[in-house]
């Protein structure tokens, strides 16, 4: 089979190391709060942007599996998710923590994550080459259809306030105009700047948007509150007994997380919550969940890190990020020279291979580390803010430079970051931003082309039956955010209003 290629590429000592240090890297970052999937993948830019692409996207991999396990470490320890996707895990993980039982909490949070991981792996390697092979047939006008729909996916990253949601994503397709058309050549709001003539460049806004502003947004904070664990950790696996009561909740959650990761704009926030929802309905004791039961550690821990691999699907064989970390990861792929979609299995299959053959390793690592490292967890944590953060700030900005060692790309980075602050600070998301800026111009290299063919024909667009499909399930899309925005402004306290 080919995956073992994939296989015996990744497991190269130096290749290994690498993904070593992804996941390594990965569950550190998720453990602090504050810190997220997203700025760990960025802050890993600069140094992945110097290898050779297979061992650049493994350890970008490890990265997004290890933060995603890691964000449940705070939320047991702490009772603070150190990645939105561990806040369903906070539920029943802190209360066991606080009955002395946090080691047992830690390591079923481990197996669960790994097991979801895994399972989430074989499904995005049986199901991604399906999809791609089907969107080979795709045309400019195709994939110009598709990256609307990736577009509608801002509505569903908005938070509770769609407008503040569409207004971001606008801004994200302004900032991505900017440069030369690439159809006619000509400059778009350059003001004869020669830097502003290739546009902004990608790698220092994402640093900007994503890293610089959610650190400015640490730093105020920085004194007001001191992290410390103080209970000693003891046994750290479940019984065998107890592992068996758990497993058919952990691969249900994993399946369940796989699937909702598939979807374009759920992510693992939702997959945790739905996940524990489920497993509370089930239980024979739903009252003692919230008050330290394990299957609610096992539930949403399983299900936020299967989305891992649910979320690559759509990435990897139509060239749609499924979530906020792969909207990044989809980003960071384009600066290393991958574009990801169908033709990336055809003209690439050593990268998509290193790809499954890693997401499958660093899950076993993360169980490895896991269990390993547990007792070295509230020690990560203690670290000061005041020393944590600036250090980060400084490693951001020496990332943008190291591009093109460029002071050019060092104040791109600053200005993004202060845009991002901004827009944290007045309640506007980040996401739809990052989504504006990657798509938009995809979008539009893909209808210039379809026009192109046709002569200039916009009704090319809309003669395909797989397009018109396209643009059915994105009015689909828009159509059911509007729904659940409805729905949250009826259910809020000040009825008739919309929660802008």
């Amino acid at each position: 089979m080919a995956i073992i290629q994939g296989f015996l590429y990744v497991l190269q000592p130096l290749h290994f190391m690498f993904l070593f240090l992804g996941v390594a890297g990965g569950i550190i970052v998720g453990a602090i709060p504050g810190l997220t999937a997203s700025v760990g993948i960025i802050l890993l830019l600069p140094l992945v942007y110097q290898l050779d692409a297979s061992t650049a996207i493994v350890m970008l991999c490890g990265m997004f599996c290890g933060a995603m396990y890691g964000g449940s470490i705070s939320a047991i320890l702490l009772s603070i998710p150190g990645t939105p996707s561990a806040a369903a895990t906070v539920l029943d993980g802190y209360p066991l923590s606080q009955k002395g039982e946090a080691g047992k909490a830690i390591g079923v949070a481990t197996i669960a994550s790994a097991t979801g991981g895994i399972i989430s792996t074989f499904c995005l390697i049986f199901i991604a080459p399906q999809l791609a092979r089907f969107a080979l047939k795709f045309g400019p006008e195709e994939y110009f259809a598709l990256m609307i729909f990736g577009l509608t996916i801002i509505a569903s990253v908005s938070g509770k306030s769609l407008v503040k949601g569409l207004i971001a994503g606008f801004f994200g397709l302004l900032v991505a105009t900017v440069g030369l058309d690439p159809v006619t050549g000509y400059a778009r709001f350059s003001f004869n700047i020669p830097n502003l003539m290739a546009g902004f460049p990608l790698l220092p806004v994402l640093i900007g948007l994503f890293a610089i502003s959610q650190i400015f947004i640490q730093l105020e904070a920085v004194g007001e509150k001191i992290r410390h664990y103080k209970q000693k950790i003891n046994k750290v696996l479940p019984s065998f007994k107890e592992l068996k009561r758990l497993l058919p909740t952990i691969i249900a959650s994993s399946f369940l997380g796989t699937f909702i990761g598939i979807i374009p704009g759920t992510g693992g926030t939702i997959a945790s919550f739905l996940a524990y929802n489920e497993a509370k309905r089930w239980s024979k004791d739903p009252d003692s969940f919230g008050k330290g039961n394990i299957l609610g550690v096992a539930a949403p821990e399983a299900a936020n890190n299967s989305t891992t691999g649910g979320a690559m699907v759509p990435l990897l064989s139509l060239g749609i990020p499924g979530d906020v970390v792969t909207a990044v990861m989809l980003g960071a792929l384009l600066l290393i020279g991958i574009k990801p979609g169908p033709f990336l299995f055809r003209e690439h299959p050593e990268i998509v291979n290193s790809i499954f053959a890693g997401m499958l390793l660093a899950n076993v690592l993360i169980l490895l580390l896991g269990i390993l490292s547990v007792r070295l967890f509230p020690q990560v944590l203690r670290t000061p803010d005041a020393i944590l953060f600036p250090v980060i700030l400084t490693l951001c900005f020496l990332g943008a430079f190291s591009l093109n060692n460029s002071v050019y790309d060092m104040s791109v980075a600053l200005i993004f970051g202060v845009i991002g602050y901004i827009m944290r600070k007045n309640s506007f998301p980040i996401a739809p931003v990052v989504l504006g800026v990657i798509l938009g111009p995809i979008a539009e290299d893909e209808l210039g082309r379809a026009l192109i063919i046709a002569h200039g024909d916009w009704t090319v667009l809309f003669q395909s039956p797989i397009a018109i499909f396209f643009y059915a399930i994105s009015l689909l899309s828009l159509l059911y955010s509007l729904k659940m925005q409805f729905s949250t402004c009826c259910c809020s306290p000040k009825k008739g209003s919309w929660n802008y």
